[in-house]
Order: C-alpha cells, then sequence, then structure tokens
C-alpha cells in the first residue's frame, strides 16, 4: 500500500495510517521524485513522528529551529556511533562509519565545538571567501565555454555544477593541479558514503593519508592558502591537535562539494521549471544574491541532518529518549506555510524568511557562505550566457535514493535555440 491509498483509507474511516507509515513513504520512488507532498503530510499528521526503526522525524520549522539551538539535541560522534549502533543493520555500519571521520566541528559539543569552530574560524574568514569570486567567475566561464563547445546538449552536473566546488576547493586549500584526478575520485566517493561503507572508509584513509602529506608540507614551506592558515592557528594555539587539524581539514574541504553541487543543479531545474522567475532574474541580474537564497529554500540539497537526544525531554507533546536518533528535516521546515508565505511558491523576491537551508545556531554551516558565491556565480552566469537553455527533449530525471539529500544524478539540457 503507498502513502496515497493509506491517506484515503485514513479518509475513509478505516483507521488512522500506521505510524511506520510515514517514514517508509520517503524511501519510495514518488517521494524521491518529490519529498515535498510527504513532508506536508508528514506536518498535519505526525510532525513528531517515531518511525518503525525508533527514529524520529521533526517537520515543523519552530520545532527544527528551536532543536538546531538546544544542547540537548547532541551532534556528539560518539553519542552517535552508539545510537546508530544501537539500532543494528546497516545502520550499525553507517555508526562505524560516523566513528572513522574524528573529532571536528560538525559531530561535537560545547565546549570542544565552540573552541574548533572558533579556531577554524581564523582561518576560513569572509575576507577569504570573498576574493575567491573572481576566480570563480573565471572558472564558471572556463566550464561554460568547454560545454558549449561540446556540443547542443549538456549535463549541467557534468559539466558545471560538479567540477566547480573541486576546481575551488583545490585553488582555496592549495592542492596542486596534478593531484587533481586522485583528489576527483576522492570527492566522487565522499558524495555516495552511505552506499557503501568498505569503500567509504577505505577512501577516507587514503585522502587523510594524502592531506597528512600536504599539511607536513605547508609546515616546512607555508603558502597563501587554508591549509597554511589552519597550521599557523595551530602554531598559535596549541589546543588544536594534529588529529583534530586533519580532521578540520577533511571536513572543511569535503563538506561544502556536493551541497554546491547540487544547490547548483537544483537551482536551474528550479528556475527552468518556472520560466516567469527565470525571466525575472535575466531581467534583473542584481536579484542573484537573494534567488541563490530561495532556490536553497525551496529545494534544499541537505534535506535533513541528524541529532541525538542528549536527556530526556518532550517536544510537540511526544516524549524523546536520551539516546534516540532525530532527523530535523530542514526541506520540511523550508516549505512550512506556518512560517512562509505561499511556501511550495519559488519568489526571487522573497525576503526576511530566514530559511533553515544551512542550518542553524552553532552548527550553522560554516562552508555556507562559500556555496551560496559559488552559485551566485554559476546560476548568474548560466541565465546571462544561456539564454536559450531547457530541459533535453525526452530526458528523464533520477535523484539519488538517500532521503537525507536531494541529488540529481545528472540534469540534461539544450542550449541551443
Amino acid at each position: 500500500m503507498n502513502l496515497t491509498q493509506t491517506t484515503e483509507k485514513a479518509r475513509d474511516g478505516a483507521g488512522p495510517a500506521r505510524s511506520d507509515d510515514l517514514a517508509a513513504a520517503l524511501l519510495t520512488p514518488e517521494a524521491r521524485r518529490d519529498p515535498y507532498p510527504f513532508y506536508a503530510r508528514m506536518r498535519r499528521e505526525d510532525p513528531v513522528h517515531r518511525s518503525a526503526q525508533g527514529i524520529w522525524y521533526l517537520t515543523r520549522y519552530a520545532d527544527i529551529e528551536a532543536a538546531l539551538g538546544d544542547p540537548r539535541f547532541s551532534s556528539d560522534r560518539d553519542r552517535m556511533t552508539r545510537a546508530y549502533t544501537a539500532l543494528g543493520g546497516d545502520l550499525k555500519a553507517f555508526g562505524r562509519l560516523t566513528d572513522r571521520l574524528g573529532r571536528v566541528m560538525s559531530n561535537t559539543d560545547p565546549p570542544d565545538h565552540a573552541r574548533l569552530r572558533k579556531l577554524a574560524n581564523r582561518a576560513f574568514t569572509a575576507r577569504r571567501v570573498e576574493a575567491l569570486r573572481d576566480r570563480v567567475r573565471e572558472i564558471v566561464d572556463r566550464l561554460v565555454d568547454e560545454a558549449v563547445a561540446a556540443g547542443p546538449t549538456l549535463d549541467l552536473i557534468e559539466a558545471v555544477a560538479s567540477p566547480l566546488p573541486l576546481a575551488v576547493v583545490c585553488e582555496l586549500f592549495g592542492i596542486p593541479p596534478e593531484d587533481l584526478p586522485r583528489v576527483k575520485t576522492w570527492f566522487r566517493r565522499f558524495g555516495r558514503l552511505s552506499e557503501d561503507i568498505d569503500k567509504s572508509e577505505e577512501a577516507i584513509s587514503g585522502y587523510e593519508e594524502y592531506l597528512a602529506g600536504l599539511v607536513r608540507r605547508r609546515r616546512a614551506h607555508p603558502g597563501d592558502d587554508l591549509i597554511s592558515a589552519l597550521v599557523a592557528t595551530q602554531a598559535q594555539d596549541d589546543r588544536l591537535t594534529d588529529s583534530e587539524l586533519l580532521s578540520t581539514c577533511f571536513v572543511l574541504i569535503t563538506a561544502g562539494d556536493e551541497t554546491t553541487t547540487h544547490l547548483i543543479g537544483n537551482g536551474m531545474l528550479a528556475l527552468l521549471r518556472h520560466p516567469g522567475q527565470l525571466a525575472r532574474l535575466r531581467a534583473d541580474p542584481a536579484l542573484i544574491r537573494p534567488a541563490v537564497e530561495e532556490l536553497a529554500r525551496y529545494d534544499t540539497p541537505t534535506q535533513a541532518i541528524v541529532r541525538v537526544v542528549a536527556e530526556d525531554l518532550t517536544i510537540g507533546g511526544r516524549r524523546l529518549r536520551e539516546g534516540e536518533l532525530v532527523y530535523l528535516f530542514l526541506a520540511a521546515a523550508n516549505r512550512d506555510p506556518e512560517r512562509f508565505q505561499d511556501p511550495d511558491g519559488l519568489d526571487l523576491t522573497r525576503s526576511g524568511s530566514r530559511p533553515l537551508s544551512f542550518g542553524h545556531g552553532p552548527h550553522f554551516c560554516l562552508g555556507g557562505p562559500l556555496a551560496k558565491l559559488q552559485a551566485e556565480v554559476a546560476v548568474g552566469t548560466l541565465v546571462r550566457r544561456l539564454p536559450h537553455l531547457r530541459p533535453a527533449e525526452g530526458a528523464a530525471l533520477d535523484w539519488r535514493p538517500n532521503p537525507l539529500q536531494r541529488r540529481l544524478t545528472a540534469l540534461p539540457l539544450t542550449h541551443r535555440p
């Protein structure tokens, strides 16, 4: 029985939907194509929902915003590993992977989180990000030139959205051009971490070994790159251990890669499906900054993030117990009608809405500004340079089978009249 049938049965008086149907429905092909009607049903029927596996699903904006700032919703790596391990099966293997990633900003709680975040902030500054804008323009123009020269159609993911963040990361971290093929192979694996745990662990080990070599070289010969800045920060404050330095490099390098790729892909698809909004952006290129914010709200690349209950608490009338996993569905919050007017509509002039696309509170995504800068340049360039861009005729869209992420496998487009 699918979600629609279950809903109709409940409306016909046959009783409420089974408690596990709401969570299980997110794994269906229908939800993979468009999860937003499923989120709407969750918000209406059971906004603090406990799945058959014992994982909590939160879908209301107010609940998620509060949870992101509440220390009782923990990001701690050890808690996360124990919680996944306790569930068994494939989730137990995923717990092993979370443990393998090391202790970094994204999987620690205060006071360690504040210390690591402060040290990383010294190196990963707004000025350093903004200084990349001209270089990002050069990279985007080159990628578009190559795609146009290759023929009348292009796969936007393969041609622009995927290679752009990789090139920017290599620029930012001073990764030598000759190492690009190896790094690209690792990045492709990191985009599928949960799909093959053994291969993912092998990729993490190889990449960490490579990064350790870069760190040693920067200590001996500092440059004007982010690894050199982190090494200098460690020298000024020895609370950042070698292990933490390496893990911080790993997270900063990889965290924005897939998010940036699919912010561009999802955003361009949304514009092409809303020609009126696309025309508005084409007529007023200065709209690009609020446009990217709205595109990230409308079809959020990171659909959900994970927390662990650190102590028993009540939310929405439900009792959550210490050690239980909680999925905070940012994408559902971003379509909450209690927070957004016409939430299912795309409005590039929307202002003051504060979507949760990049999180909120202490763990707000450090790489968010860099991801948005790249999306601004990429989307703005595509809209300006390719006025005839449209979906390729007959091309079907396919989304990766991970309900926590919203990622196209490809986006075939035609760019000629």
